[in-house]
């Protein structure tokens, strides 16, 4: 007969292994992918490629599910309250989960309390570009122009607390200048009125613009992470062009609820940065304007806290809220 104390040694090794067996036994059914964003955005072709070779190797669709609205947040809080059985997983840029919960009046998630980091699956450069009538050609040409022309020049973002946006204000901190923020609703939108002239310059997603760059209908002058682009690496960037340390990307993080058990996440994140490594997806990835990255949960994490702060240094000095 087993003693009292020999069934409780073999519950606690139960308990113990359910999470190991639970990872092993992962993806049982289709898991998916919820991204706060149309189709067709950086973030949202991100997902796609990453989710297509993951239904390769895992044999269980994963499947991408565009739940737009709220600066991405609406997905965000979907996937906060799911269960933390590795089946519903956020991609979402820094935007959702970094600017939209300091500049939002409301946001109805805590994005270190309630989500685990997993994996930052890859970063979209932005270009700094003008319309061809502005006299700058390079980027100390640019910043002498601010200077001496910023109370009467205006720029364009995809909207309040984009990316675009939060690159336009550092580099207007940095410079000591004031600036006109004309978001739009959307990047796109914002392009075109770049290209009609109705705006002069912006930041804009490397991908987006880099068609009308090559076709002379804007001109590009530096780019804005710290390593030139393989799409474009004629284009000098920020920081070797007279601005060391200037370092802003639209980068795209996966996250799933915060209670997900430790090895599960651990094996998404590795999964991820394996696919992340394959040839075939780094090219497709490359080619859309995405650096693949695929960081381990401790990177993501540390590196999630660094743009919080940072981003919450800019929203204060500039001043940016959103209703």
């Amino acid at each position: 007969m087993r003693s009292p104390f020999h069934a409780l040694l073999l519950f606690a090794a139960a308990v113990f292994a359910a999470p190991i067996l639970h990872a092993q036994g992962y993806p049982a059914r289709p898991v998916r992918f919820l991204v706060g964003y149309p189709p067709g955005g950086a973030t949202d072709i991100n997902a796609r490629i990453v989710a297509q070779k993951l239904s390769e190797t895992w044999g269980q669709q994963v499947v991408v599910e565009n739940r737009p609205g709220a600066s991405g947040t609406i997905a965000a809080e979907l996937v906060a309250r799911a269960a933390p059985d590795g089946y519903a997983l956020l991609v979402a840029p820094q935007t959702s989960v970094v600017a939209a919960p300091l500049i939002l009046r409301k946001v109805n998630f805590d994005t270190f309390k309630d989500f685990a980091a997993l994996s930052i699956m890859g970063s979209t450069p932005l270009l700094l570009v003008v319309h061809p009538s502005l006299p700058p050609r390079g980027f100390g040409e640019f910043t002498a122009f601010l200077k001496a022309n910023a109370a009467n020049l205006s720029y364009a973002s995809g909207g309040i607390g984009a990316t675009q946006h939060f690159a336009m204000e550092l580099l207007s901190l940095s410079l000591g200048v004031k600036l006109v923020h004309v978001p739009y609703k959307g990047e796109n939108p914002a392009i075109a009125d770049i290209l009609g002239g109705e705006i002069p310059f912006m930041f804009s997603n490397i991908s987006a613009v880099l068609p009308f760059v090559k076709s002379g209908r804007v001109r590009a002058l530096a780019i804005s992470s710290p390593k030139r682009s393989p799409l474009a690496p004629e284009y000098p960037t920020v920081a070797e062009s007279g601005m060391p340390g200037f370092d802003v990307a639209t980068w795209s993080g996966l996250y799933a609820p915060s209670a997900i058990a430790r090895d599960l996440g651990a094996r998404i994140s590795a999964e991820v940065a394996r696919v992340l490594r394959l040839p075939d997806v780094k090219e497709r990835m490359i080619g859309q304007g995405i650096d693949p990255v695929g960081s381990t949960p401790g990177e993501h994490l540390a590196y999630l806290k660094s743009e919080f702060a940072r981003t919450a240094r800019v929203a204060k000095e500039a001043n940016i809220r959103a209703d």
